[in-house]
């Protein structure tokens, strides 16, 4: 992974644009005192380059009926059940991929109730952030979609309580 190398203006560009990503260009020039054209040149190299990846709208989950906040932290079989898991698709046994954790991860990207999906070090294998209507929602989600994974192991949940940061803005220093 390439660091790209980011100047005082560039960074100040990436600030104002994670604050409102709708701005005009011509917006951003008078805010880091450049004249449009070199702006938008610099815009353009830092999305060709992928550093800023995509523009979005951020929804309120409450808003639109998502109330419950979950993170939810999954344990997949032993690693060393990787070559059993080999052997019997290959035998038949088991449509899919490589491996349960690639079984999973292509499993994952069809939950639409995931909104994010980490690989972790430690006693769990992955962390989902996952946005459900209600309690009934996280349930059915667990018991319909999660546990019959075949890879899932074990499960532990947590749920949010209160939002206290909650912000997409990467620190730029």
């Amino acid at each position: 992974m390439t660091k790209i190398a980011l100047d005082k203006t560039d960074r100040k560009i990436l600030a104002i644009l994670q604050e409102d990503g709708r701005l005009s260009n011509q917006d951003v020039a008078e805010q880091v005192s450049l004249s449009p054209s070199p702006c938008l040149r610099r815009i353009k190299r830092l999305e060709e380059e992928g550093v800023i990846r995509q523009y979005v709208a951020l929804l309120d989950p409450d808003k639109i009926g998502l109330g419950l906040l979950a993170y939810v932290n999954v344990r997949l079989e032993k690693h060393s059940d990787a070559a059993a898991h080999s052997n019997a698709r290959a035998l038949g046994a088991l449509p899919g991929t490589a491996s349960p954790r690639e079984d999973f991860a292509v499993a994952v990207e069809q939950w639409p109730e995931v909104v994010a999906c980490y690989a972790m070090t430690g006693e769990m294998d992955y962390l989902l952030r996952v946005h459900v209507e209600d309690m009934d929602h996280f349930s059915r989600f667990m018991m319909a979609t999660l546990l019959r994974h075949p890879a899932v192991l074990d499960v532990k949940s947590s749920f949010a309580l209160q939002r206290i940061k909650d912000t997409t803005a990467l620190p730029l220093v």
